[in-house]
């Protein structure tokens, strides 16, 4: 009976219930974690503080790393993109929070780096009124993005947020900025489901191929009696090593590789013949200038790699494979331009190039690496200075990670000297900063790249000048044990801008010269391990102890004081031009 009754029962009036709402604060990092993000690096402030609020929630899934500066959150969110693969994710507040972004930017564009920067704004009714902390976001970065926007509703945050990471991450890769309005943050909004953008209206990425080009550049290979190709980073960017290489090897082709096309192309690979650039390898840049067809996959002809242009490759048939179309024709004109990305269009190439031998042409690289040898290398990995020189170090290192390590280099001499003597074996194992020559970017691109591939050895390799622009960084390296470890070459110098002042400036030495702090101290002060060594004979067993010693490390090698890189592409001259040594005196 009893359930007789409660059968008959006439049912109760459904309640409407309130729908779930949610601040556009936690809706912002709901859109992160569906993008797949894990790791940002921040630093917080009054504008975006709605955002660390919702993100103390939000601890198990979105790991925060609290640098001492902004350009610190922006370099680590780079080295964590540019080892990963994936989009680095900075976060800083408004006016000079988001104003210290911008440097970052600036190397994100140029370099080409996958990085969204999520920057606090004054609410929008203050907006224009010079409130406390407002800064015109959107116009300062304009310049130094690949795409900005401004978000005032926090309805407006899921389809912005998907936008960003699309335009960052596809075509060539870039930096982009999100302004959150204060309002907006806070605001409170039906729960939502967030969608990863998958297109943009009036954006179109990834160019159709034209197969007719590549059958164009395939007829002047083919033909071709001294072919030979420039790799550059969106050969990385494209995923085209494996390509590159099937090309390469079906029609015997030599591969010299630019600054950031370092370790696409392991460099014990035989067709591997060196380094482009100012301070390149001397065969790869004089011979440049001896090539018939000339196969530059990935790379934009930046001013270090051609020298003086009305001097460079005009004996040679050009063929240019690049994804931005901008690139095409705006320093080096292409015979051929196959405007595709390098991996697409390397695999349509293949079928279409024939095997073939380049036997004597392959032998000129030889020669010219003798010469290099006899001239450069054996002074400057068996220097018979007494001072440690700084590509002895790097050689020292080489030999003892076997070219397995991250390399992560700042700007100047150390720079180009690690770039030529470090084996690269393995792709985005090389992390530098590129075309803005940004010093103080290697400590903290260091950080986010050892975040990012936890598994490997990270090491840092920065001048004594470079260091102290970002040194703060060793705070973050402490709070968080990272296990990277640091080489700081100190020759008391700011050792580039010495040397020109020495070769072209009559060694007229203006503010050049350093008074460097007690940097074992300083590194001490963080609780960070450290050794100092100034002779020769202890090098070995302190590379062996940064490198074996768990937890961060830091390594400071007295070099000399007044070494010059050497070969040298001086200003103006063309690459065939480049120097082995001083001119009038002898390199040792």
């Amino acid at each position: 009976m009893d359930a007789l009754l409660t059968k008959n029962k006439p049912l109760a009036k459904t309640i409407d219930q309130p729908k779930k709402q949610i601040s556009g604060s936690e809706a912002l990092l709901r859109c992160l974690v569906a993008e797949g993000v894990d790791t940002l690096f921040g630093y917080p402030g009054g504008a975006i503080m709605p955002v660390y609020d919702a993100l103390y929630s939000y601890s198990d899934r979105l790991k925060h790393i609290l640098v001492r500066h902004e350009q610190g959150a922006i370099h680590a969110a780079q080295g964590y993109a540019r080892v990963s693969g994936k989009v680095g994710v900075a976060m800083a507040t408004s006016g000079p929070g988001a104003a210290n972004l911008i440097t970052g930017l600036a190397d994100a564009l140029i370099d080409s780096t996958p990085v969204v920067c999520i920057t606090g704004q004054v609410a929008e009714h203050l907006l224009g009124t010079d409130a406390f902390q407002e800064m015109d976001v959107i116009n300062t970065t304009i310049p130094v993005t690949k795409w900005n926007v401004q978000i005032s509703k926090a309805g407006d945050i899921a389809g912005q947020v998907a936008k960003a990471f699309y335009i960052a991450r596809s075509g060539r890769p870039g930096p982009v900025v999100i302004d959150i309005t204060k309002n907006a943050q806070f605001e409170m909004i039906d729960d939502f489901s967030y969608e990863v953008c998958k297109s943009v209206r009036t954006y179109s990425p990834k160019p159709v191929l034209d197969h007719a080009t590549v059958e164009e550049a395939a007829d002047l290979i083919n033909a071709a009696k001294r072919p030979y190709i420039l790799c550059g980073q969106g050969v990385l960017l494209s995923n085209a090593q494996n390509e590159l290489l099937a090309v390469a090897e079906k029609a015997n082709i030599p591969i010299a590789s630019t600054l950031l096309g370092l370790s696409a192309v392991p460099v014990n690979h035989p067709l591997y013949v060196g380094y482009l650039g100012m301070h390149g390898n001397y065969g790869p840049n004089i011979l440049t200038n001896e090539c018939d067809v000339l196969i530059a996959v990935g790379m934009r002809f930046d001013d270090r790699v051609t020298g003086n242009v009305s001097k460079y490759a005009k004996q040679a048939k050009v063929i240019h494979i690049e994804l931005d179309k901008a690139e095409i024709n705006k320093i080096i004109p292409a015979d051929v331009a196959v405007h595709a990305d390098a991996k697409e269009a390397l695999s349509a190439l293949l079928p279409l190039v024939a095997k073939n031998n380049h036997h004597d042409w392959f032998q000129k690289f030889r020669e010219a690496e003798r010469k290099e040898h006899e001239k450069v290398i054996q002074f400057d990995i068996y220097p018979v200075t007494e001072s440690i020189k700084m590509s002895e170090v790097v050689f020292e290192l080489a030999g003892q990670t076997k070219g397995e390590a991250i390399l992560v280099t700042d700007v100047g001499q150390h720079q180009m000297v690690a770039s030529r003597y470090y084996p690269f074996k393995h792709p985005r194992t090389n992390v530098t900063s590129g075309g803005a020559g940004t010093m103080g970017f290697a400590l903290p691109a260091a950080i986010g790249a050892a975040l990012a591939q936890p598994e490997k050895q990270v090491v840092a390799i920065i001048g004594d000048g470079g260091f102290q622009m970002t040194l703060q960084e060793l705070g973050t390296i402490m709070q968080y044990n990272i296990p990277m470890k640091i080489i700081i070459l100190n020759n008391n110098f700011l050792g580039m801008v010495r040397q020109w002042q020495q070769l072209f400036f009559e060694s007229r030495y203006s503010f050049t010269e350093m008074q460097n702090p007690d940097f074992i101290k300083l590194s001490e002060a963080y609780k960070i391990p450290a050794l100092k060594v100034e002779q020769r004979s202890r090098l070995n067993a302190a590379i062996h102890n940064l490198l074996n010693i768990p937890g961060p490390f830091l390594l400071e090698v007295v070099v000399e004081k007044e070494q010059n890189v050497f070969p040298m592409v001086p200003t103006g001259a063309g690459v065939a031009e480049i120097l082995l040594e001083a001119q009038g005196t002898r390199h040792q």
